[in-house]
């Protein structure tokens, strides 16, 4: 058995059949549009993002979905909009067989950097 150590998000998505692979860098997109200040790394295992010091949104791929991580606090002020799919206390799968809510995953990533930059700013 060989073990590859991934270590950035190039390589990550690389790793992907080409339909996943093309979804992750719609995502990808999204984030680096709503977050151009944005700090990506990997964390977890997983693609992750930074604003003002604070993680903003991962993502990952998996067999028949893509996990999406906002932490609680996003996911919580889309509670409504997040319904029709599973989740997690901070997750939500989108199927990989339905259609991906791209526009609502900008909106979700536009509320985190908001929500990062009023915290950064009450923390000075």
């Amino acid at each position: 058995m060989v073990f590859v150590i991934i270590q950035n998000v190039d390589a990550y998505i690389a790793s992907f059949p080409l339909e996943v692979r093309e979804i992750l860098f719609q995502i990808r997109a999204i984030i680096k549009k709503k977050a151009p200040k944005a700090i990506e790394t990997l964390s977890y295992g997983m693609p992750a993002y930074k604003v003002h010091g604070s993680v903003l949104v991962y993502f990952a791929a998996f067999k028949n979905h893509i996990g999406f991580y906002a932490t609680p606090s996003g996911h919580e002020e889309y509670k409504k909009e997040l319904s029709a799919y599973k989740q997690g206390k901070g997750s939500v799968q989108f199927s990989l067989s339905k259609t991906i809510p791209y526009d609502l995953i900008g909106q979700i990533v536009e509320f985190r950097v908001y929500e990062n930059a009023l915290k950064a700013k009450i923390n000075k």
